[in-house]
């Protein structure tokens, strides 16, 4: 029996796969549907009165992915009467009326440009007793514009744009997304002064490709502003974003970056392939010699950034040579960590019609000798922190042998994940001081390609604002931050920002 059924509020659970943006979307779904009445289901509860499904189209298997859940789903709706399904996201942009042929017992459809139609379409389908698909081909309002109900206390997702106006021919997100789209630097900046009213202490910028943040009102500079901006935010102790693209890297964001104390030393800058040829291919406007240019120049003004990446094996006409051109780059740039893909067909890019394309054997080996390359790598670079001192904002969920080991977990300030002990012997109830959001300084005892261990005392603990909010079971939610003309600097005097929706749970 779902909760309304027994006579209680509606329920709902949102499963999210995909990107950063993707994570924030389903915390939009969130504050929306909590403000129209709807609770979140508790972990042990197996039959939400809705379900929603915010989907990501990047990848291959995600179709099977999807399918495969909403098929899990249909026996569990059919046995409860009222239950909802909802797909939303890039696959629902991309599949449209597709997913309810294929899944007729889908309640409902909607796209990247309306989240906030959501739950109007949800009641629609209750009231007409049959499916609603609704996708746009613009965003009818700019996300930010809606409730969130934020999932951490410590750290916060802040979008300053979205959409993207590259054209990379194995990407499928431009025509899911659309045009890039800027918000207004002061309505970014409330945004952020908000958060950090209610304790959050890291935000990361978040756009699909961040440092052509400006384009639309014509600014080349807007996105180091912007982070000097964030500079002046008292209460805001880290500042990261994701993602730039390298060409559109300029150096007064190095600057920016350098000279503004709360900007983190970390970059994760899509390299793709370390080929030019390849790179040409993949319609990505730089070659490595730039890339590497970019990682030096990093590097010459913040000698302990930690560069991280993303790169695609098996792209359609990748040769040996191109492949160990990218090995080469991987070893020059010394990356503190990469996401690794083997190529992925999307139907109706440019490159899943192009010739060459690679067998799954051929793919599979070069995918297995760069993880062995890049893992050399972040090990090496990793060992060279023991006996350092870190700054460790202790997160939720990073370590998943913390129970059993007795740490807790969380990321430095370049991003790298720690692992911590919580005091010496003989000092119970050490783990149950420190909270999620506290800030802790400890030193690294042992290092492995993906992680750092410290396994002594903490130097020190320092209870935050994070950490007693995640204590007392608090999460942030935002209202919607309205849009306006774009500025730079400080905005002009607003409203003391509201602990929350409209309706909480």
């Amino acid at each position: 029996m779902t909760t309304a059924a027994a006579g209680g509020p509606r329920t709902y659970q949102v499963r999210t796969y995909g990107c950063q943006m993707n994570v924030h979307d389903s915390e939009r779904i969130s504050g929306l549907l909590e403000q129209a009445g709807y609770v979140r289901a508790g972990e042990a509860e197996d039959t939400p009165d809705v379900v929603v499904f915010n989907t990501c189209a990047v990848r291959e298997n995600a179709d099977n992915r999807l399918y495969g859940n909403l098929g899990h789903l249909r026996p569990v709706k059919n046995r409860h009467p009222g239950m909802q399904i909802a797909v939303g996201g890039c696959l629902a942009q991309k599949d449209r009326g597709d997913i309810v042929r294929r899944a007729p017992w889908v309640d409902v459809v909607f796209g990247t440009h309306n989240i906030g139609s959501l739950p109007v379409l949800l009641e629609r389908a209750r009231h007409n007793a049959a499916a609603e698909v609704e996708i746009l081909e613009s965003l009818d309002v700019f996300p930010s514009t809606l409730p969130t109900r934020r999932e951490s206390t410590y750290a916060g997702w802040v979008s300053i744009s979205v959409g993207c106006n590259n054209t990379c021919t194995f990407c499928i997100v431009p025509s899911l997304r659309g045009k890039e789209k800027d918000r207004r630097p002061g309505d970014i900046l409330s945004e952020v002064r908000a958060l950090v009213d209610e304790g959050v202490l890291e935000v990361t910028l978040l756009g699909q490709n961040v440092n052509s943040y400006g384009v639309e009102f014509g600014d080349r500079y807007a996105f180091g502003k912007l982070l000097r901006a964030c500079g002046e935010i008292d209460g805001l102790e880290r500042v990261r974003f994701t993602s730039p693209h390298p060409k559109d890297f300029t150096d007064d964001v190095i600057a920016a970056m350098a000279e503004t104390p709360n900007v983190c030393p970390s970059l994760h800058m899509p390299l793709q392939s370390g080929s030019d040829d390849v790179l040409r291919t993949m319609r990505r406007s730089y070659r490595s010699d730039k890339y590497l240019g970019i990682i030096e120049k990093v590097r010459a003004a913040m000698p302990d950034a930690a560069i991280t990446t993303d790169i695609i094996v098996g792209f359609p006409g990748e040769t040996e040579a191109d492949f160990e051109r990218t090995l080469d780059v991987v070893r020059e740039a010394r990356f503190a960590s990469a996401f690794t893909f083997q190529y992925s067909k999307r139907p109706g890019t440019p490159a899943a019609s192009m010739g060459g394309q690679l067998p799954k054997p051929v793919v599979q080996e070069r995918y297995e000798r760069l993880i062995a390359c890049v893992e050399e790598i972040t090990w090496a670079e990793n060992k060279k922190l023991v006996g350092e001192t870190v700054e460790v904002l202790v997160a939720v969920g990073e370590g998943r042998k913390d129970e059993r080991t007795g740490r807790l977990s969380g990321r430095a300030r370049d991003g790298r994940l720690v692992h911590f002990a919580t005091g010496g012997a003989g000092e119970p109830g050490a783990a149950e001081a420190i909270r999620p959001g506290d800030i802790v300084h400890t030193t690294i005892t042992y290092a492995a390609p993906h992680h750092l261990n410290a396994d002594g005392a903490p130097l020190s603990h320092r209870r935050t604002r994070a950490g007693d909010a995640a204590e007392a079971g608090r999460s942030p939610r935002t209202p919607g931050v309205l849009l306006g003309l774009p500025t730079i600097g400080a905005p002009a005097a607003t409203p003391a920002p509201t602990t929350g929706c409209s309706v909480s749970p």
